[in-house]
């Protein structure tokens, strides 16, 4: 597959990029070298490999799951500018 000037100008307004008419030949290329590389990897046999997240085995850290009340009222409240009785207290906005 091949992109000409007029598919990358396409592109480009899809994209929300201005682009000036001048740089098109630059930007065709670029893409064509994308498409080129994907289709480099194609190529590559990948059949019975195992996808992975990292080159390096590891784990992600885990911690017991279950529910708690954070025991950080006292300290979430005091970023209030007004709080009352354990609660953000806010003014009246209906009457």
């Amino acid at each position: 597959m091949s992109i000409d000037q007029n598919t990358a100008a396409k592109v480009a307004k899809l994209a929300r990029i201005k682009v000036e008419d001048d740089a098109l030949p630059a930007l065709a290329s670029e893409f064509n070298a994308i498409l080129g590389f994907i289709e480099q990897l194609e190529e590559v046999d990948v059949d019975g490999v195992e996808p992975m997240v990292s080159v390096t085995p590891m784990r992600l850290k885990r911690r017991e799951d279950v529910v708690t009340d954070g025991d950080q009222q006292e300290k979430v409240l005091s970023n209030a500018p007004d709080a009352r009785e354990g609660f953000f207290a806010v003014p009246k906005v209906v009457e």
